[in-house]
C-alpha cells in the first residue's frame, strides 16, 4: 500500500523541520565554541548510530536485511562524507556565525544540479546551468566584501555544501538498490565509527548544563530526520524541497537574537539571490518530471 498524499502536511513537515534544523544548528555553534567540535559530533553520531540500529532492528528483516548493501563501497563512501560535512559546517558556524555560514551553505542545491551530470549521468539543460552560474554570483556577493574577503574560514561553508551535495547525489545513487532504511543504518553506523577515534582524543568533561544541550542536540538530530523522511512520504519533494530555505531564516534570527550576529547587506542581498537561483532550479526540476511522466 502506499501513503496518502498530502502537500499541505508535507509542506508543515518540512517547515518543522526548517526550524528545528536551526535549532539544532544554533546548539552546535554553542557547544562547537566551547568544546572540541570532533567530540561534539562524536556524540551526536554515537546517539543516531544506536538510533539507527534500533530502527533497524525493529524493520522487517532486522538488522540483517538492513545491513546488506548492493553498494557497500558508496555506502562507507556516503557516511564518511556526511560526518565530515557536519563536522566542518560546524567549525563554519563558531568561525563565522550562524548568518553568514547559512548564507553560503543555502547553494548546496546548486551544487546537486552541476554535479549530477558527471556523477548520476543526468542532463542538466541551459536554464539550470544558467541558474546556477547566477546562484554562485550570490555566494560571491556573500563572501567578497567585509572582513571575510580572502580569509579560508569564508571558505568553510562552500565545502560543507559541496560535501553536502556529493553526499545527497551518492544518496540517489545507492537508493537505485537499496532501501531507505538500508541507507540510515549505513549513515549513522560508519560515522559513529569514523568520528570515535577523533572524538575521543579531543575528549573533555562538559558541564551539566551542556550535557544537557548534548542531549537536547541528539534528540533533535533524530527528530529533524523523522520530519524530513516523514515529509518527503506525504508529498512530493519537488513540491516541499523550496520550503528547505526557511532554514535559513530560522538560523539567521538565532544568530541575531541569541549570538548578536549582525546581518550584514552584501550577505542578504547574496543570500537572496542563491535563495531565488535555487528556487528556480527545483522548479526546473519539477517541470521535467511532469513532462516524464506524460505519455
Amino acid at each position: 500500500m502506499t501513503t496518502p498524499q498530502n502537500t499541505r502536511l508535507g509542506i508543515w513537515l518540512m517547515i518543522t523541520t526548517t526550524v528545528v534544523f536551526a535549532i539544532q544548528d544554533g546548539i552546535s555553534r554553542h557547544l562547537g565554541s566551547h568544546y572540541s567540535v570532533y567530540m561534539v559530533v562524536m556524540i551526536r553520531f554515537w546517539f543516531f548510530g544506536l538510533f539507527a540500529l534500533a530502527v533497524a532492528a525493529r524493520a522487517p528483516g532486522g538488522l540483517r536485511a538492513a545491513s546488506r548493501s548492493a553498494f557497500p563501497w558508496v555506502q562507507l563512501a556516503r557516511g564518511l562524507i556526511l560526518v565530515a560535512e557536519i563536522a566542518v559546517l560546524v567549525v563554519g558556524f563558531v568561525k563565522l556565525g550562524l548568518i553568514e555560514a547559512h548564507a553560503v551553505f543555502t547553494c548546496y542545491p546548486l551544487l546537486v544540479a552541476a554535479l549530477s551530470g558527471p556523477i548520476l549521468g543526468e542532463k542538466v539543460g541551459w536554464r539550470r546551468w544558467t541558474a546556477i552560474l547566477v546562484g554562485f554570483c550570490g555566494v560571491l556577493i556573500i563572501l567578497q566584501p567585509g572582513y571575510a574577503v580572502f580569509s579560508p574560514w569564508a571558505l568553510v561553508p562552500l565545502l560543507a555544501a559541496a560535501m553536502f551535495a556529493v553526499y545527497g547525489l551518492l544518496t540517489r545513487y545507492v537508493a537505485r538498490r537499496d532501501s531507505a532504511s538500508v541507507s540510515f543504518l549505513w549513515t549513522g553506523v560508519v560515522g559513529a565509527v569514523a568520528m570515535t577515534p577523533f572524538g575521543l582524543a579531543h575528549w573533555s568533561w562538559m558541564t551539566p548544563a551542556d550535557w544537557g544541550w548534548m542531549a537536547t542536540l541528539c534528540c533533535t538530530a533524530a527528530l529533524s530526520h523523522w520530519l524530513l523522511i516523514k515529509s518527503y512520504t506525504v508529498a512530493e519533494a519537488s513540491a516541499v524541497q523550496p520550503f528547505a530555505y526557511l532554514q535559513l531564516v530560522w538560523a539567521s534570527g538565532i544568530g541575531l537574537v541569541v549570538f548578536h550576529e549582525t546581518l550584514r547587506i552584501n550577505v542578504a542581498i547574496g543570500a537572496g539571490i542563491v535563495v531565488a537561483a535555487g528556487i528556480f532550479t527545483l522548479w526546473r526540476q519539477r517541470v521535467r518530471e511532469k513532462a516524464a511522466r506524460q505519455p
